[in-house]
């Protein structure tokens, strides 16, 4: 019976996590998929178009610094709950509705809400799956990688039309369904504290040699603001870098090489392919090293990649779609590590003030990027990426020589 029990613990958040992450991924690739649909429909300009993208970063960023404070407050699952329905009832509006205005409404709360639910499975995997989170995380990462890649696949040859919006609203609406009625079945016993004893912040197995310790052997607790601002950075100058090969690489192949447009979708696609599947092959090798290890490992392996496959000129552009393959793991990763580092009653309180700061420094990027190449051109402007991973690095070493010992 007791085995049993365990198994179930088990076996109900991950059926939900997966049906969730399934979820939240193809629900991300709305926006992009659907972007021609609108704007034929409803007569829309490039601006109108455009304010759906901004609509969602804006929601993202609200969802996180709030969502963060929120699930350290009313407890985690409360709060996934609440914004699972917040997610399912913006696939409602899309179902129900037919208009623009909705739209802005519709992308605003299901990509913010998509964040924080997001980032919320990457909080809880340490809770439900204590000792092997590294490996979880990452599994549940390359599901949300299947749900957006499938989608736009699928959706790109057989659905691009409003009707096609409409029944994939109608689809996601009851996963997300079928996600909160999980997540109520869902055992969280670890995110209970007792009274007057707050939790500390704990690694996840084979992690414990790795974190910096006092000498009564407790380890670190309430970092100073130096360790936020560091994560900050470090974080920030990541996502400059993976989003910027993400939304420019394209561009980037055409514009400064000339390579043909089929060539340039290809190398593209091999750099999502290898986000999507290095999370699943490399995510034993991080429960193995550890997130320490990890980032420092693949954090350095990434970097001398971009670094290559841009002073190289044509020839590296291989480099650069190979290079999906060895960042894959550092975004979930460095999640993790956020969790080591924060004691768990302000844990999700930092990941959604980092992350969002983070975003700030993405949206800024990505909105100077075009005046940049318009100036500079693309060749000399995507020199900025491997300034920007090699700050990523040098961030991390910085704050792994902070707080961990035995972390070289």
């Amino acid at each position: 019976m007791d085995k049993r029990m365990k198994m179930w613990k088990k076996a109900v958040p991950f059926l939900c996590f997966a049906v969730l992450m399934f979820g939240l991924g193809s629900s991300d690739s709305l926006r992009g998929i659907f972007a021609p649909v609108f704007q034929n429909r409803y007569a829309l300009s490039d601006p109108q178009l455009s304010m759906i993208v901004t609509i969602s970063y804006v929601g993202n960023l609200l969802f996180l610094s709030l969502g963060g404070k929120l699930l350290d407050t009313f407890g985690r699952k409360t709060v996934a709950l609440s914004v699972t329905g917040i997610w399912v009832l913006s696939m409602l509006l899309n179902v129900v509705s037919d208009s623009y205005p909705c739209i802005l409404i519709s992308m605003f709360f299901a990509l913010g809400a998509s964040t924080l639910l997001n980032t919320t499975v990457n909080i809880l995997a340490p809770v439900v799956f204590s000792g092997y989170a590294g490996l979880m995380v990452n599994i549940f990462f390359f599901i949300q990688g299947i749900g957006t890649s499938g989608s736009q696949f699928v959706l790109g040859r057989y659905g691009l039309s409003y009707s096609g919006f409409k029944g994939v609203s109608l689809l996601l609406l009851l996963i997300g369904v079928a996600a909160g009625a999980l997540l109520l079945l869902t055992p969280l016993d670890g995110e209970k504290k007792e009274k007057g004893n707050p939790s500390k912040a704990v690694p996840f197995k084979g992690q414990q040699s790795e974190m910096t310790q006092s000498k009564e052997g407790k380890m670190k607790q309430n970092p100073g603001k130096a360790v936020f601002i560091l994560l900050c950075i470090m974080i920030g100058f990541y996502f400059i870098g993976e989003h910027g090969i993400m939304n420019w690489l394209f561009s980037y192949c055409i514009q400064a090489f000339s390579v043909p447009g089929g060539k340039a979708s290809v190398y593209l696609s091999l750099f999502w392919g290898g986000m999507t599947a290095g999370r699943l092959i490399f995510a034993p090798v991080v429960q193995k090293l550890g997130t320490v290890k990890s980032i420092r490992i693949f954090g350095m392996i990434g970097t001398l990649l971009f670094c290559a496959g841009i002073l190289t000129g044509e020839k590296g552009i291989l480099l650069l779609s190979i290079s999906g393959l060895a960042i894959s793991v550092l975004y979930p990763t460095m999640v993790l590590l956020i969790q080591q580092i924060y004691p768990t009653e302000v844990a999700a309180t930092r990941t959604g003030a980092i992350i969002s700061v983070a975003t700030v420094a993405d949206i800024v990027f990505n909105l100077l990027f075009g005046v940049i190449t318009g100036v500079i051109g693309y060749r000399l402007s995507f020199m900025i990426l491997p300034v920007c991973m090699a700050g990523f690095y040098i961030s991390y070493m910085v704050l792994q020589n902070n707080i961990w010992r035995n972390a070289r």
